[in-house]
């Protein structure tokens, strides 16, 4: 491409979206403390797309008052650019905002040999912040070819804390039986319609899922790997969402969907875990290949889970309130280093075991009502059990709202506590 057809597109950027740019039109997300615009490191956001990785990092420039350059290269003009057409891609950019000290890369990972021109530039001094929508082919280029150089920040769409803030609902613990109400309200909203931030204002929002699922499965798997069966990993991709949380098994896939073998199954799995439209959770065992097997899916965001053609999904609102559940954990814990499994044995299961290295730290167990005694006494004996077998000693069972003190199973403590309080818990 000629620099000035590439000067073109980055006035159009620039314009879109830098210079209408207001800091105060959004909320402040935890993970922008994370950002640090003085170090030499190129600080990386990765996440599913549309959950606010551009916005996180323009809120953080704009607010810095440091000059900056932007690019984005989801942007089908610059699709065709090449490894070797990226000095033309700097030209343009200095000719556009002038000197800077920092450049904005969204969706670095689209441009060829990407971490090649990340490298010169961090070897010139340039302050990096670079975004990307998928997790093998940015972490595992960041960690190949940038060794040491960079800082690494995934970030998920809106918690129930940020959507909250987002509606001026308020979160603050204990709270008035007026100001609980309205954060109950909040939650059933938000238990159906999920944190994407963008469908905060969008009334079609079927049509927002299905063109974001569509766009991952097209453009950031199918083009990416080459896939010859498009459809058939449509039809994966939509299969799973349906059902999740659900285990993966890889044979029943296969054969559903008549996919000639089962690596070409797991590959697909794989690939969708890699864009970020599902997470995986795996089995707590001491044993490896027990952990290798067995894993069960999850959504990225409930609104994943039914906003789409041919659904059939129902409400679910158990299944859909262990999903928030799980995200609202990975938000918490995966970012100190602590790893969630779930726990079976033959006659429990307990939802969520978050461990750092091989110590239990935490048992989380969930279930939308507990108002029968047959399902109450289910879920406490799962976590009853797990506790047994880990020795963990902090058991927590999450429902809709029901409100206790700690009760005791086979002399275990375990809280009970109402999901729009636990998810307001800092």
């Amino acid at each position: 491409m000629r620099i000035q057809e590439i000067e073109e597109i980055l006035l159009d950027q620039k314009q879109l979206e830098v210079d209408d740019f207001n800091p105060d039109d959004y909320c402040t997300r935890p993970e922008e403390a994370h950002l640090n615009l003085s170090s030499n490191l190129a600080q990386v956001v990765i996440g599913v797309r549309r959950c606010g990785k551009s916005t996180l990092c323009m809120n953080v420039l704009k607010k810095s008052g440091l000059r900056f350059a932007y690019v984005n290269f989801d942007d089908e003009r610059l699709a065709k650019l090449t490894g070797d057409e990226l000095n033309s891609l700097l030209i343009a950019l200095y000719k556009v905002y002038g000197e800077f000290k920092v450049l904005f890369i969204d969706e670095m990972q689209n441009i060829p040999e990407w971490f090649l021109f990340a490298n010169r530039l961090l070897r010139q001094k340039m302050r990096l912040v670079i975004t990307g929508s998928n997790a093998k082919l940015l972490s595992g280029e960041l960690s190949t070819h940038l060794t040491g150089r960079y800082m690494e920040t995934r970030l998920l769409p809106f918690s129930f804390r940020e959507y909250c803030t987002c509606k001026d609902v308020g979160t603050n613990l204990p709270s008035s039986t007026r100001e609980t109400a309205r954060r109950m309200s909040a939650f059933d909203e938000y238990l159906r319609v999920g944190g994407f931030p963008e469908l905060l204002n969008e009334k079609d929002r079927a049509s927002y899922i299905t063109a974001l699922v569509d766009s991952i499965i097209r453009r950031d798997i199918c083009a990416r790997h080459k896939i010859r069966s498009p459809r058939a990993l449509q039809e994966l991709a939509n299969h799973i969402l349906n059902i999740a949380p659900a285990k993966a098994t890889v044979s029943d896939f296969s054969r559903i969907f008549k996919i000639a073998s089962d690596h070409t199954t797991r590959s697909y799995v794989s690939y969708l875990e890699q864009a970020y439209l599902l997470c995986e959770v795996k089995k707590y065992s001491a044993k490896s290949a027990e952990r290798l097997v067995n894993a069960k899916l999850y959504p990225v965001d409930v609104a994943l889970m039914d906003m789409r053609p041919d659904a059939f999904a129902g409400e679910n609102l158990g299944w859909r309130l262990e999903t928030l559940v799980y995200l609202e954990l990975r938000r918490r814990y995966l970012p100190m280093g602590c790893d969630i499994y779930y726990y079976e044995d033959k006659t429990s299961e307990a939802d969520f075991l978050v461990c750092k290295g091989r110590r239990v730290e935490k048992i989380v167990q969930v279930s939308y009502d507990t108002s029968a005694p047959k399902v109450r006494n289910r879920e406490l004996r799962g976590a009853q059990n797990a506790a047994v077998a880990t020795g963990c000693k902090d058991l927590t069972l999450v429902t809709y709202d029901e409100q206790e003190d700690a009760v005791t199973q086979n002399g275990t403590p375990i809280e009970i506590v109402g999901a729009h309080e636990w998810l307001c818990r800092a």
